[in-house]
């Protein structure tokens, strides 16, 4: 059964668990995320990109396991392509974690938008 996406909203972090794209085994980093519970979908920035090992690891397996506050999800992770996507996940990510007006504004803007979407 799938836990209450609105209360796991407001945490301050997840945990996100890829397979290593060379040795298979499984790499988990502590990252921030927005979620929107009517779509079932959390959003991430990859501040470094493309560079980024983690995104590295689900372009080559989209399967994924996040945790959040003790409750496990598996879902399917993409880089996310739509514009209007991209810019949703961009909004409300730096809407959650932004304390002072305008400190996240650059990596806003460089960083890559990645949607996990939950089973």
């Amino acid at each position: 059964m799938m836990p209450d996406l609105r209360v796991l909203a407001n945490e301050d972090f997840c945990y996100l668990t890829t397979v290593g794209r060379v040795t298979g085994d499984p790499h988990e980093i502590e990252i921030w995320f927005a979620i929107v519970p009517k779509t079932r979908t959390l959003f991430m920035l990859a501040g470094g990109g493309g560079r980024s090992d983690w995104v590295k690891n689900l372009r080559k397996r989209q399967d994924v396991t996040l945790r959040i506050s003790g409750e496990v999800i598996d879902g399917r992770a993409r880089v996310v392509e739509d514009a209007d996507e991209d810019e949703l996940a961009r909004n409300l990510l730096v809407e959650k974690y932004e304390r002072n007006p305008g400190s996240l504004s650059s990596w806003r803007e460089r960083a890559l938008p990645v949607a996990v979407d939950l089973e």
